[in-house]
């Protein structure tokens, strides 16, 4: 069975409209200043850990916890989170030509589960990796390892990976052997080796790929 990884924020799901609206909705729960919620975008714009609420709490003299705050980020980006039905339906037929499909994303292990979970990707996918899980970041081979271990396979046999990361997703899918496919955006270094495929939108990805097994 072929092989299949796609990263999640800005590949499977818009983070950044998301995170617009936890962000702003946190601020209004709390009462937070404008210069807390500026904080916070700027701070979160990449990715988002517990410590970030750590380091909010101090520099804001807040008296609200890190770990309420936290939490409370983490509840609102999974409820803001979503995933268009065309991409799960993707998913899906790709899951019913026989190919496995695995999610390897950098993050906090409890917001990317919980991304997952509400959006149903979860039920529609054959293992995840997160950054959290090792304490290491695409386009470290360990976590492709450890993506396609979840998925049951091995990354010799080969497979593909899926993301709009330059450097994490295609240079990450280079290293370890993987074909490539980038959702165009982002700056490409230079130096970096092309992807086999350049898209639009990640449903271009999965057309791609269906192709392959027919």
């Amino acid at each position: 069975m072929p092989l299949a990884l796609l990263d999640l924020d800005g590949t499977l799901v818009d983070r950044q409209s998301a995170l617009d609206d936890a962000v702003s909705r946190l601020c209004r729960s709390h009462a937070l200043p404008q210069d807390a919620e500026l904080w916070l975008r700027t701070e979160l714009a990449d990715r988002a850990t517990a410590g970030d609420f750590t380091r909010l709490r101090e520099a804001f003299g807040l008296e609200v916890s890190a770990v309420h705050l936290w939490q409370k980020y983490v509840n609102l980006m999974s409820s803001a989170v979503t995933c268009r039905p065309v991409v799960l339906e993707g998913l899906a037929r790709l899951r019913a030509a026989a190919w496995t499909i695995g999610v390897i994303t950098n993050g906090a292990g409890d917001i990317q589960r919980a991304k997952l979970a509400k959006t149903g990707l979860a039920t529609v996918v054959d293992g995840v990796a997160v950054s959290g899980d090792l304490e290491i970041r695409k386009p470290d081979p360990r976590l492709f390892e450890l993506a396609a271990s979840r998925c049951g396979v091995h990354l010799a046999d080969g497979g593909w990976m899926v993301g709009d990361n330059p450097a994490g997703d295609i240079g990450g899918g280079h290293q370890v052997g993987l074909r490539t496919i980038w959702l165009r955006g982002r700056p490409w270094p230079d130096g970096l080796l092309a992807a086999h495929h350049v898209v639009d939108d990640v449903t271009d990805a999965i057309t791609i790929l269906l192709n392959e097994t027919e």
